[in-house]
């Protein structure tokens, strides 16, 4: 997550993306007053910023809009650009799992999908359980229950749907591929018909909002 004062925006970071390459264009650009929360370089080095930082949730780089009350006014959000990248969620769920297995943090999901073959991971009701509290608008609503976000960016459409944020910025960032994993770019030929249906069943708000569909790659 960045939070820019003086640039007048918010983004919140979506796990699996793609928000780590916009995260780093944008400290590329970063103002030194610029609340940066996360794991990349200049988030690390500022980290000592955020010691006792008021929050009525867990700030780390995945916080949404209602973990940051405290830390910014419900005022600030408001009049903030707020926007966050979002991801064809069949696609997200193969990156998911892919992610986890290469993990070795103790962790539920760690351990399941290490345990299990990738529908075996989807159909646990642990994976369902997990995607369905937490559909992408969840991130962008605020501790007034309120949905706040000015882009919605799919990460499948970067050019047309950045267009808004460049706008604001008043220039144009070129976020590149970070965190790219060793498996095959086409994510369908890991679902079988029946899982492919779980997933739509599992994810249908953000499929329904977004316009995605399994048969597109993108």
């Amino acid at each position: 997550m960045i939070i820019s004062s003086g640039r007048s925006y918010i983004f919140v970071h979506i796990p699996k993306t793609g928000g780590t390459s916009m995260a780093l264009a944008l400290e590329g650009r970063a103002m030194k007053d610029d609340i940066l929360i996360g794991d990349t370089p200049k988030a690390r080095k500022r980290r000592k910023r955020l010691a006792g930082a008021p929050g009525a949730g867990r700030l780390w780089k995945h916080s949404t809009l209602a973990d940051i009350d405290g830390l910014v006014t419900p005022a600030q959000i408001a009049a903030a650009f707020t926007f966050t990248l979002v991801r064809n969620p069949w696609d997200r769920m193969v990156s998911y799992y892919h992610w986890l297995r290469d993990q070795d943090f103790d962790h539920p999901a760690v351990t399941l999908a290490k345990s299990r073959d990738f529908s075996g991971f989807l159909n646990d009701p642990q994976t369902a359980g997990a995607f369905r509290a937490s559909p992408y608008g969840s991130y962008m609503r605020a501790a007034d229950g309120q949905e706040y976000c000015d882009a919605y960016i799919r990460l499948e459409h970067l050019e047309e749907d950045c267009a808004p944020l460049w706008a604001h910025l008043g220039f144009r960032l070129e976020p590149g591929v970070t965190n790219r994993s060793r498996r095959p770019r086409d994510f369908r030929p890991f679902y079988s018909d029946r899982d492919a249906e779980t997933l739509a069943a599992i994810c249908h708000t953000d499929i329904a909002r977004f316009g995605y569909a399994f048969r597109s790659a993108r």
